[in-house]
C-alpha cells in the first residue's frame, strides 16, 4: 500500500513509523510511505509556508501555492484527505475501507489551517481523529497511519487479532485478558480461564466483551440493534468482571 504524507515536519511522521509494526511493514515493503515537505515548493529564500489572513485575526493560515504544488508533484493517490478538528469522523469502519484500497494520501495542516481553496479544489474530504485541537496534523496522521497498516494482510503476526479485538467484526469492545501468574497480589484469574473448557471460555469473553460494551459503549449495542436473547443469557449466565 502506498501512502503520502504532506507535512512541514516530515521526519516527525517518518521516524514514528519507522518503529514496530510499522516499521516491519515498510522494510518489508508492505507499506510505501512517502513524505513530501511542501516548503521545497516555495518560491522564497525563506521558504515561507504561511501568511496572514485576509481580514485580520489571530494567527497564521497555510498558502494555497506550495501546497497544491507539492500535490500536483507527487502525484499521490487518492482519496486525498485534509487532517483537521472538523472533517468526518475517522473510525474503525474508515479504517477498514482505507485499507481495502491501493492507498490514500493525508495533508497535515498547522497553525490556523489552510487556505479554503485548498479545501475546495485540491483535497477529496477533511478527516478528524477526535473533538480535540492538535497543533497540527502530524499526530493525526500517524494514528491513521498505524490504524490502516495494521488491517494489511500480513501485517500481524495472527490474523484473527483485528477481527476479535475492540470495533472488530463482533462490534464490541474486547473482553478483559489475563496472563500468568494466575494470582497476584491477591488478585486471582478468573477461574473459568484456567479449567480448560473452551466452549466455556468463549462464552465467558463473549459475555464480558457484552458486559464492558454495556458500561462504556452502550451506543454500540443500540448499532448493532440492542441485545439478542442469546446476549441476554450470557450476562445472566457470567457477571461482569470487576472495574474500576
Amino acid at each position: 500500500m502506498r501512502i503520502d504524507v504532506f507535512t512541514i515536519f516530515p521526519d516527525l511522521v517518518d521516524s514514528f513509523c519507522a518503529e514496530s509494526l510499522l516499521g516491519k511493514t515498510r522494510t518489508s515493503g508492505l507499506l510505501d510511505l512517502r513524505l513530501h515537505d511542501p516548503r521545497a515548493h516555495t518560491t522564497d529564500v525563506h521558504r515561507t509556508i504561511d501568511d496572514a489572513p485576509f481580514g485580520g485575526g489571530a494567527g497564521m493560515v497555510m498558502k494555497a501555492e506550495p501546497l497544491f504544488a507539492a500535490v500536483e508533484a507527487a502525484q499521490p493517490p487518492r482519496p486525498l484527505l485534509l487532517l483537521g478538528p472538523g472533517g468526518r469522523r475517522f473510525d474503525q469502519a474508515m479504517a477498514n475501507q482505507l485499507a481495502g484500497s491501493d492507498g490514500f494520501s493525508l495533508l497535515c495542516g498547522r497553525y490556523e489551517g489552510v487556505d479554503h481553496r485548498v479545501r475546495e479544489h485540491l483535497v477529496d474530504g477533511e478527516l478528524s481523529v477526535g473533538d480535540v485541537v492538535l497543533n497540527g496534523g502530524e499526530v493525526a496522521a500517524c494514528l491513521v497511519i498505524e490504524a490502516v497498516v495494521r488491517l494489511l494482510p500480513g501485517a500481524m503476526g495472527n490474523a484473527s487479532s483485528p477481527v476479535d479485538e475492540s470495533f472488530g467484526a463482533s462490534g464490541l469492545l474486547e473482553e478483559p485478558h489475563y496472563t500468568r501468574p494466575a494470582e497476584f497480589r491477591g488478585w486471582e484469574v478468573p477461574d473459568v480461564l484456567r479449567g480448560g473448557d473452551h466452549a466455556r471460555i468463549r462464552r465467558w469473553r463473549r459475555a464480558q466483551a457484552l458486559h464492558r460494551t454495556l458500561r462504556d459503549r452502550p451506543d454500540l449495542i443500540d448499532v448493532r440493534g440492542g441485545l439478542s436473547e442469546t446476549d441476554r443469557r450470557l450476562l445472566e449466565e457470567f457477571p461482569s468482571v470487576p472495574y474500576p
